[in-house]
């Protein structure tokens, strides 16, 4: 129930929230100036997978850990990305965008990373089929309603959008906390049994590719909140989904352990890394664009 209903509702009203904060202009910025989501893309798509691959085989982790690594590296960025964004200062829009983005590729590219990862790492070959459907259907009813929903009242009644923010804001940073010990109490017995073999390269994992995610963007010289957002779409990945492919899909419950490690972990770093450009920021001097696109 928790996962089902709970959670999107959940992660619904963290959209909605951020939506709050959000413009039609702030979605226009972001697709006039495309060079940012196609080094998202690219990060997101061809250096996650490729990242989990090279530490799976580096670590020779066993046969069902490092298919759940690669499983959840082939999945689309995580709803919560856009509230981490917002909260450390990126920009919002650019992850709201990359994350719906990445959920229609992850049809075609989840099942090339799945049926090659399944190939080396356990010798099978398997086509992997995903409910196309219900993915997109998701991710629109969780993401894009909600958003469009509160910029719709931001633009309709701006008075009330300025009095209930700072209130929608702190319900939805406290929803995500929330989610967090939700997980953490939820499997604790998964992540008392397993955290040892599979936490050194879950954390490994989501270290490595935000801070790939963070240089890839600095190498094409885009603007510190384009890194930010960039680095948490990478870090933040949809582990649910990862955890419906193993359990769903290919019926080898032990190749969710990756993703539920992983879930934690991702979150406990996307905190952490809240609190580093927030210091970060203030030691600068610098201030807060007033756009939180």
């Amino acid at each position: 129930m928790i996962t089902e209903i709970l959670l999107p509702i959940a992660l619904a009203v963290i959209m909605f929230a951020l939506g709050l904060t959000l413009t039609v202009a702030d979605f226009a910025r972001v697709f006039a100036q495309p060079r940012a989501i196609a080094v998202g893309l690219i990060g997101q798509v061809l250096i996650v997978p490729v990242l989990a691959f090279l530490i799976a085989d580096a670590l020779q982790l066993p046969p069902d850990l490092a298919m759940g690594l690669m499983l959840l590296a082939a999945c689309p960025g995580g709803a919560s990305a856009g509230l981490i964004t917002h909260l450390a200062g990126g920009k919002t829009a650019l992850s709201i965008s990359l994350t719906a983005i990445t959920s229609v590729l992850a049809v075609l590219s989840t099942p090339l990373v799945v049926d090659f990862a399944l190939l080396h790492f356990t010798g099978s070959a398997a086509t992997t089929e995903l409910p196309v459907a219900k993915m997109v259907r998701g991710m629109f009813l969780i993401t894009t309603v909600p958003v469009a929903l509160g910029m719709t009242m931001r633009h309709y009644r701006p008075a009330l959008t300025v009095r209930i923010e700072p209130l929608a804001g702190r319900i939805a940073v406290g929803i995500f906390l929330a989610i967090v010990v939700a997980t953490f109490v939820g499997q604790r017995q998964v992540l008392a049994t397993h955290i040892a073999d599979i936490g050194p390269a879950a954390l490994l994992l989501n270290l490595a590719v935000m801070a790939v995610g963070f240089g890839l963007a600095a190498a094409f010289r885009l603007d510190h909140r384009d890194r930010i957002a960039i680095a948490i779409e990478c870090g933040l990945q949809n582990a649910a989904l990862g955890i419906f492919l193993a359990v769903g899909v290919l019926a080898v419950p032990a190749m969710a352990v990756s993703s539920v490690v992983y879930a934690l972990l991702m979150n406990l770093t996307a905190i952490a890394f809240i609190f580093l450009m927030r210091r970060s920021r203030r030691r600068s001097g610098g201030q807060p664009d007033a756009s939180t696109a």
